[in-house]
Parts: C-alpha cells; structure tokens; sequence
C-alpha cells in the first residue's frame, strides 16, 4: 500500500507554513545548519510587498503565508515535531520537517517560464 498522504494530518494552513519553510530552508539568505542533526535555522524571513513577497527565483502570494506569523500555526508544527519553533524570529526545521511531502511547492511558489 502506497504512503499515506499527509500522515501527520496537517491543516491547509499548516501544509502551507511548512512548505514555506522547508522553501525558505534551500536558501542560504534565510538559512543556515542548526544544532540538531539533519535540522535546519530558518529565519531572516521576508517581508511581503503588497500581495506578494519573493523566495529565492519564486513569488509567493501574501495570502498563502499568513502561517508564517500565526504562533498557533507554528505551535502545531512544532506539537508534531516538524519544526523546533522559536517564534516569531526563526524556526529550526527538522529532518522530518525537511521530508515531509506537502504536495504543494509547485502551486504555492510561482516560477517565471523564462
């Protein structure tokens, strides 16, 4: 039987926080190694301008990255051991948090075509 998708039974909100995060993980700007093996520090996050802010080459609308300041979402991904959060400047992100298939980078991070 294939793996469960979404095992851990995340919220939208949630999926989409966690998605940012692991996006926000690749990048050495918003990134570095934590303590914890396999674990990232993720912070420096970006502010939006208007309805949008960027992530490396991607854009991503405001609206999909209000987890990102909302203590309950980051409570809950850190319930589930995820992320080791430390609200509201950063986030260590598991090794866990980093595998987790979200199935939603490719609709939340908008690339250009050219």
């Amino acid at each position: 039987m294939p793996p469960k998708k979404n095992p851990l039974n995340l919220n939208p909100l949630q999926l989409k926080t966690l998605t940012l995060l692991q996006a926000l993980a690749q990048l050495p700007d918003h990134s570095q190694p934590a303590e914890i093996e396999g674990a990232v520090l993720v912070g420096n996050l970006p502010p939006p301008h208007g309805d949008h802010f960027h992530l490396g080459a991607a854009v991503v609308a405001s609206r999909d990255a209000t987890g990102l300041h909302n203590p309950a979402v980051w409570a809950a991904l850190d319930r589930k051991g995820l992320i080791k959060s430390l609200f509201p400047q950063a986030a260590v992100v598991t090794a866990e948090g980093l595998a987790y298939d979200t199935g939603l980078a490719d609709s939340l991070l908008h690339r250009a075509s050219h």
